[in-house]
């Protein structure tokens, strides 16, 4: 079976920070479950690189538009790296392969194209046209540090209040499915007020960063109008054997704030186009700085690869999977960070794994002997990751996590070695390799490091004892971290 799962592509007018890697990780875990499953998975991520923003951006660093995309992007790809994330494809919108098929896109959706006067609000920001009845009173005012543009010129529209109706009952029959359910009913709010025709263009002398309208040098494209079509330009649309196999997308991930654009824009450019929309749309909430939103000015803000560098790549991955509810908003702060590191990944895994190595090597001379056939109902644990509720997979895990170190305490396998009870240890001690050997199986797609570690200490039937520990503890009080 084929795979596709997308996360939206960072605008690259800043370095990546927390949010990104928090949808880079879950899109992480679903594409290595599907692989896990025997699918043929596809895994696209990228950057979105046009713009006003991003012109802006480059030229305040007096670097051309080009530079600094080569620049920004490089480190959102060091970051994925960082991060084990496992994606196939990384686009980027500026790539001559994006260009030339966006370009294809547009006189195909020409049927729905008219040119027309734009007189409203331009948000740099966000790189949002703002309609006056949305528009915040505040950012009208022109000495606003992010003040709205007023913009009066010739652009392009897409006829989106044509699909209003049909994007609606798409979604209400779940044939574009919306988690978590709240995200579902704001988008069916918004589709109940009706889609005005939205403007999908910029005179050329306004922003000369963007990509060129076919047959008019005029205009460029809005940016994220090209940018939404990424997801089906890197499957080589129209023509590309991946775009045959792979469309429509299993999943696509994205933040709360560029909903409107993924459940109502790009569905109606994709039924203008005659695609299928995609399967479902997860819908991931902010990450909270001690309770704040995230801020580089105010300092809230946190480089991933400072935590990394600190506990390690899975460390990471568990708290934002466990610790950041999938549906919500969650909270970051240096002291649960290192609460859940220590009490949870240390103390519980590590100490489960520790445990039942130490005791082998000892009692057993390494050898394991006949594991167990596995004994955990998985149905849960599948559900959960097909609902995209990593939190409670990852409860589910560590219900098992928590079993095995009471059963430890309760069956006490010295006493079974003290008393010379040779054929009880080795039962007691082969059922608690065989838990470690399923909670590694469970914990693959979420840390794939720590997973592959417990997996060659015990699976082999002879112990091959780590030359580490999983997780050691830090004792330092995370307030007095270097």
């Amino acid at each position: 079976m084929n795979y596709y799962i997308t996360t939206s592509i960072p605008y690259i007018n800043g370095d990546p920070h927390l949010g990104h890697s928090l949808e880079f990780v879950m899109s992480d875990v679903l594409a290595r479950h599907a692989r896990k499953q025997g699918d043929s998975v596809i895994f696209s991520t990228g950057t979105d690189e046009h713009g006003t923003k991003n012109a802006q951006k480059a030229a305040s660093l007096n670097l051309s538009p080009e530079e600094y995309a080569d620049q920004v992007s490089g480190q959102f790809i060091n970051t994925l790296k960082l991060l084990d994330i496992s994606n196939d494809r990384f686009i980027r919108t500026t790539s001559p392969e994006h260009q030339k098929r966006s370009q294809l896109i547009w006189k195909n959706l020409a049927k729905d194209i008219y040119k027309a006067k734009y007189n409203g609000w331009y948000d740099v920001k966000q790189e949002e046209f703002v309609a006056d009845g949305q528009a915040d009173p505040e950012r009208m005012k022109p000495d606003h540090p992010q003040a709205y543009q007023r913009l009066e010129e010739e652009n392009y529209f897409f006829k989106l209040s044509n699909y209003t109706s049909r994007i609606k009952e798409a979604i209400e029959k779940d044939e574009l499915k919306i988690l978590p359910r709240t995200r579902r009913n704001e988008v069916l709010s918004l589709l109940n007020e009706g889609l005005s025709d939205i403007s999908i263009s910029r005179p050329i002398e306004k922003l000369a960063w963007g990509i060129p309208v076919p047959d008019d040098p005029t205009q460029v494209m809005y940016v994220w109008f090209e940018a939404l079509m990424n997801y089906i330009t890197v499957l080589e649309y129209p023509a590309g054997e991946n775009f045959k196999q792979y469309w429509p997308a299993n999943v696509q991930v994205i933040g709360k704030d560029i909903i409107r654009f993924h459940a109502a824009i790009w569905p109606g450019m994709l039924m203008s186009l005659g695609l299928p929309l995609p399967r479902l749309l997860f819908v991931h909430g902010f990450i909270l700085i001690n309770g704040k939103a995230m801020s580089k000015s105010l300092g809230t803000g946190i480089n991933p690869k400072e935590i990394v560098d600190k506990y390690g790549v899975d460390a990471f991955r568990y708290y934002f999977l466990r610790h950041i509810p999938s549906y919500d908003d969650g909270n970051f702060s240096w002291e649960t960070f290192e609460a859940a590191y220590n009490n949870e990944l240390a103390n519980e895994l590590g100490n489960a794994v520790q445990r039942t190595a130490a005791m082998i090597t000892r009692y057993q001379n390494n050898e394991i002997g006949l594991l167990p056939e596995k004994h955990v109902d998985l149905d849960l644990y599948h559900q959960a990751l097909d609902d995209c509720h990593f939190d409670h997979a990852l409860d589910i895990v560590w219900g098992q996590v928590r079993g095995l170190n009471q059963y430890i305490d309760e069956e006490k396998p010295w006493l079974a070695a003290k008393d010379s009870d040779k054929t009880r240890l080795k039962q007691l001690l082969a059922y608690q390799a065989g838990c470690l050997i399923e909670i590694a199986d469970m914990l693959e797609p979420f840390l794939p490091a720590t997973a592959a570690k417990i997996k060659q200490t015990f699976a082999a039937g002879t112990l091959k004892p780590s030359s580490s520990t999983l997780f050691p503890k830090h004792d330092q009080a995370a307030t007095d971290r270097a």
